[in-house]
């Protein structure tokens, strides 16, 4: 059943209806390696900007391109919905990374490293600086850097060791014996990259391997160090599970964490014009095709540019800060439980509101006598997290505290093992997600006593419960009492913990991959039947990706009966419009924070319906994970929600039209170089939580383009 709804071959009127997922997906990087060279955004956020799209590739390839070219070597070369083989994508891929990897280092050597000179911050090699800076940072190097190196050689009695994936090693060879030596150093991890230059003008920096690389034959007494340059490895990471039930998933995923360091490399980053007997050697040692390697201008693990972000200390070249504002329903009061029961339903929206209000009410809840018990799922929470903590305290105090924790939450497996620990050694009830489905769902219950009886109350969400996330993903939540909420919650975890079977209509959520997938087709589909008898039809929905076939075809289908569709798709859209396709407007916003957040509404005739799901509209979400659709039922909420759409539909700074061949236009230049922040999305919201804009409605009015 993998994938299953995409395995359908379409004739070419059809292909035409659809873009490639893994393209798609590159276009969307190289929109946020815009933002690293658009002169109107702070400089050191463009550093941000740059440092993502590095860190996005370095995932792309560990995962994306890793399963194409799996698909290719199995034989499984099927076409997907765009009529593109797996090995064509490849080929697309390839042109596309490379025209994006000389772009990022363009952005970086002839914009952003000019750029911060100019506000004092420099980059330099050893070999730029005067000879008592280069004595001060040899002197460093001896003391603080040289004691955690450590050399691999690579001779008869030392084999070719198992390098990193992504960290970046300096390869070289030694000469001085009979005959020459070779041998590796990793640029360890744990150090700073950028290495400040005491004394010096400004703030300057080295990167820590240029460093390592001027101080080699402290590494190598007596040798001569020849030939050397610094390299980065990416392996293979796509470490999809067999669909058979392990009898010790945490032990079987452990494993597999430590196999990682040891999967096929799947790209090589070499310094560009990096030729020679010593790269030849590396690359056939690494059994690498030449397709996967590549020269790279400038310095390699751009995701690590953040440090530099930090390290500047500029604040005045970022965003100015802004703490979040309060959830005003959870704020100054003593009784978190009896403000809930009070508004049956409270919107909380991280980053614009303060997630914190999320964990004190878990917090209260672990210290209330009435509380009995708490169930939660985690699917990625932080390093240190407050939630984690708030679980563990409830289940020392004796509640029923049940934690379904998903440990197949990809590069987060680790995390949520040690966590999963944590929690089981306090006395939680651990659960380690589901046989054969990845539970992505984001849901919290909370049974307390109370007079009269039993009263659950709920949070679900679209984003994570994770502290620091919640400081950069605009998500948003409900928490609630609603008593058929709270019912189809305790199901749902009963489905999860104890294997049960899911009802046969839940009172109010959808869960996929029961019933998630036919409910948004029986909304679209009314939606398409109230157009058709001249009644109008309205869909909007906001999400981070959309390619699961069927879905494409069915908003396809809407916009042909006259339905008007706007779609809000940060990322992934396999959706390409037809020329003319007036009443569909499909936009992606590149901003300050990342569009997190899964928001459904149908106008049904005026009888409108509100939605929030931790799903996107991908097969994965909606037919291999556990994930939960509901509704918005509160008048204020809605008109929350409304206004965040519709001042997104109209954001003309940071939004991005996808056209009929595929391109996505970009904001009048005027309007890009003023970057005029009224226009921007976030900003509103921003000024919203606070209260400051005293007639939303007038301004969207304003600013709401017409159609």
């Amino acid at each position: 059943m993998k994938g299953a709804h995409d395995r359908t071959l379409f004739d070419k009127a059809e292909r035409e209806l659809f873009a490639s997922r893994d393209l798609s997906w590159l276009d969307f990087n190289s929109r946020v390696l815009f933002e690293a060279g658009l002169p109107a955004n702070p400089l050191l956020e463009r550093i941000k900007f740059l440092a993502i799209t590095g860190g996005n590739l370095d995932e792309f390839f560990m995962v994306r391109i890793a399963g194409l070219r799996q698909l290719v070597r199995s034989g499984n070369d099927f076409p997907d919905p765009a009529g593109n083989t797996a090995e064509k994508q490849l080929a697309k891929a390839r042109r596309k990374i490379q025209r994006m990897v000389r772009a990022q280092s363009e952005c970086l050597l002839d914009e952003l490293i000019p750029e911060l000179a100019r506000h004092g911050i420099y980059l330099r090699r050893p070999d730029e600086l005067d000879t008592a800076a280069r004595r001060r940072l040899k002197d460093f190097f001896s003391g603080q850097i040289l004691p955690v190196l450590t050399p691999l050689a690579v001779d008869n009695t030392h084999p070719f060791p198992v390098l990193n994936s992504g960290a970046i090693e300096i390869a070289l060879q030694l000469r001085g014996g009979k005959k020459p030596l070779r041998a590796f150093v990793e640029v360890p991890p744990v150090l700073p990259r950028f290495v400040p230059v005491p004394d010096a003008p400004g703030r300057t920096f080295v990167l820590l391997e240029d460093l390592v690389m001027d101080n080699l034959d402290a590494l190598f007494p007596g040798a001569k160090v020849g030939e050397h340059f610094a390299f980065r490895l990416t392996r293979d990471m796509d470490n999809v599970l067999d669909d058979e039930n392990f009898d010790d998933l945490l032990h079987h995923i452990g494993r597999k964490l430590l196999q990682r360091r040891q999967r096929e490399p799947i790209r090589l980053e070499l310094p560009q014009g990096q030729r020679g007997e010593l790269v030849k050697w590396l690359v056939d040692e690494l059994k690498i095709e030449p397709e996967y390697c590549y020269a790279v201008r400038g310095p390699l693990f751009l995701k690590q540019f953040f440090e530099l972000a930090a390290a500047a200390r500029a604040p005045e070249l970022l965003e100015k800060p802004w703490p979040p504002a309060p959830v005003p329903e959870l704020t100054g009061v003593p009784d978190l439980f009896a403000a809930v029961a009070r508004h049956r339903s409270i919107l909380v929206a991280p980053p614009y509101q303060d997630f914190n209000a999320l964990v004190k009410l878990l917090e209260q809840a672990a210290e209330d006598p009435d509380v009995l018990a708490i169930k939660q799922t985690l699917y990625r929470v932080s390093g240190n997290s407050p939630v984690v903590r708030a679980l563990q305290r409830a289940a020392e105090n004796g509640k029923q505290v049940t934690v379904l924790v998903e440990l197949k939450a990809r590069f987060d497996e680790g995390n949520n093992i040690a966590w999963a620990r944590l929690l089981d050694e306090s006395g939680a009830h651990v659960v380690y997600g589901v046989a054969n489905l990845k539970v992505h769902c984001k849901a919290l219950l909370i049974v307390r006593r109370e007079e009269g009886g039993i009263r659950r109350y709920v949070h679900l969400g679209t984003g994570n419960y994770n502290d620091r996330t919640a400081k950069l993903y605009t998500d948003l939540g409900i928490v609630s009492c609603d008593e058929d909420l709270g019912f189809d919650v305790s199901t749902l975890f009963n489905v999860l913990t104890g294997s049960t079977t899911p009802p046969a209509r839940w009172r109010k959520i959808a869960v996929s991959p029961f019933d998630l997938r036919e409910r948004l087709e029986f909304l679209i589909e009314r939606e398409i039947a109230h157009a058709r008898s001249g009644g109008g039809g309205r869909i909007v929905a906001k999400m981070n990706s959309l390619s699961d076939a069927r879905m494409v075809q069915l908003l396809h289908r809407a916009a042909d009966a006259g339905v008007e569709v706007d779609l809000i798709v940060r990322g992934i859209s396999c959706y390409r419009p037809r020329p003319k396709q007036e009443n569909l407007r499909l936009i992606s916003i590149v901003d300050r924070y990342l569009e997190h957040s899964r928001v459904f509404h149908f106008r049904n005739l005026g009888s409108e319906e509100f939605y929030l799901s931790s799903a996107d509209l991908m097969s994965r979400n909606l037919d291999r994970r556990i994930e939960v659709m509901f509704p918005v039922e509160d008048p204020k909420l809605r008109d929350m929600i409304r206004t965040l759409l519709d001042f997104q539909l109209a954001d003309r700074d940071k939004a991005r039209h996808l056209q009929a061949g595929g391109v996505y236009t970009r904001p009048a230049p005027a309007v890009y170089g003023e970057c005029r922040s009224q226009w921007r999305s976030w900003r509103f919201f921003q000024e919203r939580a606070e209260n400051e804009l005293r007639k939303p409605r007038g301004i969207l009015r304003i600013f709401r383009p017409g159609r």
